[in-house]
């Protein structure tokens, strides 16, 4: 009874240790290109978040809190000098 066991032991071993199962070449390849396009899609509404919504803005806001019109003097009401 119990050398049973061990070959059935020992074929499960061998069977798992010679198996052909498993992730291939071409599965890895098609995740790898999906993760780029997707990188790429989520970069490319990034660039164009940032660049239309929000930096335009922001230089307004810049210029409003140091009160300077951009001449670049120290003209501004906000008193501060810039070398």
């Amino acid at each position: 009874m119990q050398e049973a066991n061990v070959k059935k032991l020992l074929w499960k071993i061998n069977a798992a240790l010679h198996g052909r199962r498993g992730e291939g070449y071409i599965d890895t390849a098609v995740l790898i290109i999906i993760s780029v396009v997707i990188g790429g899609l989520l970069l490319t509404g990034l660039y164009a978040l940032f660049n239309n919504v929000l930096l335009p803005g922001l230089a307004e806001r810049i210029q409003d809190m140091f009160g300077s019109s951009g001449s670049g003097g120290t003209g501004g009401s906000g008193g501060i000098y810039f070398v």
